[in-house]
């Protein structure tokens, strides 16, 4: 490796002559990267030499061009060709420089990089290929990468696959006019005996890596899972897959699968059924009749009408024809409520409400009312929901008095203030306590015995602590609650699709307003203290 070399990068060389010791800076070829003035004091600082014209150097490193620059006494040395080793910050990559000898300098040795390596604590990773390559032919201030760790591999967390619908707030489909299709109820998971419900695939844990220091990678923890699931159910044996043993109806419940059997009433319930009870899910066939009762743990399905009834449902309720509830039907549903029409009826639910037509009602959800398909029609009675009532046609031309009311019931906002007030103070006496329980059970650790009184006081506070614990679980769980509704009505809304006519009292939160004239196509909304109205 003469001087001629063809070096892409900008580099020096040491040159001694008589007793003087230069450096010559040979300029970067076409691409080529220039020298870094910080590089040639580290390799002067190495061959101590400390005390020259910075200036002068830099100047000529800058200048481009070749230029013999002088740096000190050369003492009578020769300067050997210098390799340079240099690790990542991760301690994952290896890569060193090479520095040319001086006339007379010997050349780097297999046993010099060693010695460089061993010099950085490197033991693991190199590329010794390169490394031969490189003890062949190499340009000098060229950075080389020598050696490289093993990152760790990434593990796969386990997943849960379910073969039912999981989604509480999924909307049924529609018909080409906007009318729910009943008969492809894709918001009940109607599951048949054998099915297969979930299914695990387990996690797979990752490897360990290990940097060029020989130091171990370890992979990030995976996430196992298992299968959770209540009656009803068979699990495969090898514990990856759930089956069910009934015809019934799926719902997943934080985790838990669950699955309801079908209590079935072929024709309508009247004086020869009785009123119904029962711990799954209700199917009737025919209609419901006036003055009877229907409970249901799960949902309850009605191909027919409802009449002056009352039907409670711990899941959704879908009634194919609708409610001509003559003032006592009564709805009320844990989850969603979909219904052909109401009229003359109240009802009350935990998610959303979609129906062709609200006359004469009383409806309150928890999420939004869409009236849509058919009439898409609001007239008369109450109708409230946190986040958004979504119409075709509000009022009626002859003014029958019709509230609309979205957002925050004031009430509701009294009750989140009491209970983060309530939160607050269980919180106090809780921090209270346990500082009191540290210091005994440190005492004790020491071997430090406790007097009958301080066992006796000891065991009270921790009564006292799991009593507070048991009170603040149910107050912190209404907080946050009531916190995801308030999110939603932050951004309350009435949407008319159509026309909303005069007469019509619309609250959104703590303001309210009566229309005075017919608006088309608009939107209700509350912003700075205000409702305002926009076009749709």
């Amino acid at each position: 490796m003469g001087d001629n070399m063809e070096n892409r990068n900008s580099y020096f060389k040491p040159t001694v002559e008589m007793d003087d010791f230069y450096l010559e800076i040979f300029p970067a070829m076409e691409g080529g990267k220039g020298l870094d003035i910080k590089e040639v004091i580290a390799y002067l600082s190495s061959q101590g030499y400390h005390d020259y014209d910075m200036k002068k150097l830099n100047t000529a490193i800058m200048n481009g061009a070749w230029e013999k620059v002088y740096i000190g006494k050369s003492m009578g040395r020769v300067f050997h060709e210098k390799i340079d080793v240099s690790l990542s910050l991760d301690n994952m990559l290896v890569r060193c420089r090479f520095y040319p000898p001086s006339e007379g300098g010997r050349q780097i040795t297999r046993e010099d990089i060693q010695d460089a390596l061993l010099h950085e604590k490197v033991v693991y990773g190199l590329d010794e290929g390169m490394i031969g390559r490189l003890l062949q032919s190499r340009e000098y201030c060229t950075e080389y990468l020598i050696g490289k760790g093993t990152p760790p591999t990434m593990g796969r967390d386990a997943k849960i696959v379910y073969y039912f619908s999981t989604q509480k707030s999924l909307k049924p489909k529609h018909n080409e006019d906007g009318s729910v299709n009943y008969h492809d109820l894709n918001i009940i998971s109607k599951v048949e005996e054998g099915q297969r419900l979930a299914k695990l695939i387990p996690a797979v844990p990752g490897e360990s890596g290990k940097d060029v220091l020989g130091g171990e990678l370890k992979p990030k923890e995976v996430q196992n899972l298992k299968l959770s699931f209540a009656n009803n159910i068979r699990m495969s044996e090898d514990g990856t897959e759930l089956y069910s043993e009934v015809t019934g109806h799926a719902s997943l419940v934080q985790g838990k699968v669950f699955v309801s059997g079908v209590y079935e009433v072929p024709a309508d319930v009247d004086n020869s059924v009785g009123d119904v009870n029962y711990p799954g899910n209700v199917h009737i066939k025919g209609n419901v009749k006036s003055g009877f009762m229907i409970h249901a743990n799960g949902d309850i399905i009605v191909e027919g009408v409802v009449e002056g009834a009352q039907l409670y449902a711990g899941g959704q309720i879908i009634v194919k024809r609708g409610i001509h509830g003559m003032g006592k039907g009564l709805l009320s549903a844990k989850g969603n409520v979909v219904i052909k029409f109401i009229e003359g009826a109240t009802v009350k639910c935990g998610g959303y409400v979609e129906t062709e037509s609200i006359i004469q009602s009383s409806v309150s959800a928890n999420s939004e009312v869409i009236v849509s398909g058919g009439k898409g029609l609001i007239r008369g009675g109450h109708v409230r929901v946190s986040n958004k009532i979504s119409a075709r046609v509000i009022g009626s031309a002859m003014g029958i008095a019709t509230h609309i009311e979205v957002g925050t019931e004031p009430k509701k906002l009294e009750r989140y203030n009491q209970l983060q007030q309530e939160a607050r103070d269980i919180g106090k006496k809780i921090e209270q306590i346990r500082p009191i329980l540290v210091n005994y059970s440190e005492k004790m650790k020491k071997g430090i015995s406790l007097s009958p009184e301080q066992v006796h006081y000891m065991k009270a506070q921790v009564i006292a602590l799991k009593t507070l614990q048991q009170q603040y679980a149910p107050v912190n769980e209404e907080v946050n609650r009531l916190r995801m509704e308030f999110m939603g009505a932050g951004r309350a809304k009435v949407e008319v699709h159509d026309m909303i006519y005069p007469g019509v009292t619309i609250k959104i939160s703590e303001l309210s307003m009566t229309t005075k004239r017919e608006r088309s196509y608009c939107c209700f909304y509350k912003e700075d203290g205000e409702i305002k109205v926009s076009n749709l």
